[in-house]
């Protein structure tokens, strides 16, 4: 029996002696490191938890202590992405501002510094058995100073599901976006972070709508007038779930009075990598108030025609299914695309200028990213 117990703990020895043979090691030099305070490293294996900068396999917390490099070792060999950040409030973990851009200052293997949600395949590299692998990491804020400030140019597009329309709804506009701590512009969308962080934060929101069609475009819209642009402006209430999962429920309200009433949008999104592409499959449910229905899809009494009935919509519900995705072409360059198909209920399907139960809609963008 002694015999048996000693054989097995013999050859757990070696398999642990093998392991430790053939793990790697990094060795990483940073440039212009703080005087002092704590550096964490964070080893990545997966595209999406480094997109997210969550659950990676391997945490070391190192002091900041004049050294001239830091070893990380033990390494299983494999492909990798690293992580280095300041600690700066020694609480072991990044801290994140209202949108979940890092504000502690942090840096990428292979000098990688994006502009962006970082790309696993930039920061990509492999270990091999027994491998000292160097990095040179430089500490930088990912916001500056002041916020991240984008130019561009981008496009608003609408499909048309009313009868006989000749085209759909285009409108290029400029595409500005900023990234704040609190404040956050993205072409048509802007939102400034109210209260909390992290996981659970409320915003205040804002949305450019484009008005859905004008009534030259086909003869069953004549004498319907053209539908306004406006903006919608309400409140956010939005939450990190497990696994990378984002929830938010929200209001907004036609504050121009354009159009009147406003629109509850119950959303779900999650990200995925895939090389220097980020996808972002959504799915919503959209609540519509009577005067935002009437005002798409209805026909006033003093619009009536013999061929146009009148038609008075109640509150509506639609479902849509979304994808968006951020390309970065370079450290400056960023392609931004969200494109979805909003599927309309039966009592907006009914509508006599209505001819088609789903509406394509989306917005495009090319930003320069100072």
């Amino acid at each position: 029996m002694k015999a048996k117990k000693l054989a097995v703990l013999i050859g757990f020895l070696l398999h642990a002696w093998g392991s430790f043979a053939n793990a790697a090691e990094l060795t990483i030099r940073l440039e212009d490191p703080p005087p002092n305070g704590f550096v964490i490293f964070s080893l990545f294996d997966s595209a999406n938890t480094f997109g997210d900068l969550r659950d990676p396999v391997k945490i070391v917390k190192l002091p900041l202590d004049g050294r001239e490099a830091y070893n990380l070792g033990n390494i299983t060999p494999g492909e990798y992405a690293l992580l280095a950040y300041f600690d700066e409030n020694n609480n072991d973990r990044l801290d994140k501002n209202f949108i979940g851009i890092p504000k502690e200052s942090l840096g990428f293997s292979n000098r990688y510094q994006p502009k962006g949600p970082p790309s696993y395949s930039r920061a990509l590299f492999k270990l091999k058995k027994g491998e000292n692998r160097h990095f040179d990491v430089t500490l930088y804020r990912p916001l500056g100073d002041y916020g991240r400030l984008g130019l561009g140019l981008g496009l608003i597009a609408r499909s048309s599901p009313y009868r006989d329309y000749s085209s759909g709804v285009f409108q290029v506009i400029p595409a500005i976006t900023y990234n704040g701590e609190r404040f956050q512009v993205y072409g048509p969308y802007a939102q400034f972070g109210l209260v909390g962080s992290g996981k659970v934060r409320l915003a205040a929101t804002g949305n450019y709508r484009i008005g859905v069609y004008e009534e030259d475009e086909s003869l069953y819209l004549k004498g319907m007038g053209d539908r306004k642009d406006t903006f919608m402006a309400g409140l956010s209430l939005q939450a990190e779930l497990p696994r990378g999962v984002d929830l938010s429920v929200g209001y907004t309200h036609d504050i121009l009075d354009e159009i009147g009433g406003g629109t509850v949008r119950l959303e779900l999104k999650k990200s995925f990598q895939l090389g220097i592409f980020r996808l972002s499959p959504t799915i919503a449910v959209n609540w519509l108030s009577s005067e935002l229905s009437n005002h798409d899809f209805g026909v006033p009494t003093n619009k009536a025609t013999l061929g146009r009935p009148a038609y008075d919509l109640d509150d509506t519900f639609t479902t849509e299914g979304g994808l968006g995705l951020f390309i970065e072409i370079t450290r400056d360059w960023l392609v931004v695309i969200n494109a979805s198909m909003e599927i309309l209920g039966d009592s907006i399907t009914d509508s006599p200028i209505v001819s088609e139960d789903n509406v394509f809609k989306g917005f495009a963008a090319i930003n320069y990213v100072f």
